[in-house]
């Protein structure tokens, strides 16, 4: 592959990777909704949150084009074409359903599907490429978290209608 090809690539990677965190991001709305819900005390600031989801979308982007650059079949694009985007709507819709809908429990049901197709993502690249999957374990870690914080949220301001 020339380099003009694998920075045609990357930038696809990239851009694909800005979409998700755009249109996540368009729906994670900061007002007084959310603003009135108790936290757990041990939540990062909010503020920590665009940092962390920036950090993940770059590692997932580096992920995506390392996979594609050593996968040999159309077989193995496929899998790496499936895999990010069932994550990429996942990811959407878990936003979409606690900021937009104001409904984290029904996030957090959707949260373990998220996660599964993390794990998907994870071993699913690992024959393919195991440096591309492994920069999707903090992604996996702070997944995770977030499983954890939605719970907590719940629990402290429960039950949503």
């Amino acid at each position: 592959m020339t380099i003009s090809n694998r920075l045609f690539v990357l930038t696809i990677a990239f851009g694909c990777s800005l979409l998700v965190a755009s249109v996540g991001s368009s729906m994670t709305e900061i007002g007084p909704w959310y603003l009135a819900l108790k936290q757990p005390s041990w939540k990062p600031p909010d503020f920590a949150f665009g940092i962390i989801w920036s950090a993940i979308f770059t590692m997932c982007a580096f992920s995506g084009w390392g996979a594609w650059q050593v996968s040999k079949t159309s077989a193995q694009k496929f899998r790496i074409i499936f895999l990010f985007t069932l994550n990429g709507l996942l990811n959407i819709l878990w936003s979409w359903l606690y900021f937009n809908q104001h409904r984290p429990d029904w996030a957090m049901t959707e949260l373990y599907f998220l996660w599964a197709s993390v794990m998907l993502l994870i071993i699913g690249l690992w024959r393919m490429s195991k440096i591309a999957s492994a920069l999707l374990l903090p992604y996996l870690v702070w997944v995770t978290i977030a499983g954890f914080l939605n719970a907590a949220t719940i629990e402290l301001n429960g039950p949503f209608a």
